[in-house]
């Protein structure tokens, strides 16, 4: 479980993947969709979504002759459940971390 949460925080500790993560809260989407708002390449973006795929924060399936990615949602309970054993922290709701993202990243939402 350790090796676990160091992924899921490890993946979450970036930018970039943050974003990509609010990105798929609203539906699943072709890798070159996610990778449209960014100003990196198509290999950049692959090597971000295989760090979330690792960490189990996403998922990818071949649709015909597109990569999809999709949220992982139950992929955050393990870390909330690590981060209630301080007692500060209450149980992750996903809605409550879109609203956390789109706070703590205002201009992924404007690139979108």
């Amino acid at each position: 479980m350790t090796e676990r949460l160091d992924l899921v925080f490890a993946a979450l500790a970036d930018p970039t993947r943050r974003a990509i993560l609010a990105m798929l809260l609203e539906d699943d989407m072709a890798v070159t969709d996610v990778a449209e708002p960014f100003e990196m390449s198509l290999a950049a973006i692959s090597k971000h979504l295989v760090i979330l795929t690792r960490a189990g924060l996403i998922a990818q399936e071949k649709r015909g002759r597109v990569k999809w990615c999709k949220l992982e949602p139950d992929a955050l309970r393990a870390a909330s459940v690590w981060m209630q054993g301080f007692g500060q922290f209450e149980p992750v709701n996903l809605d409550a971390f879109e609203r956390f993202l789109e706070v703590e990243l205002p201009e992924a939402d404007q690139d979108i």
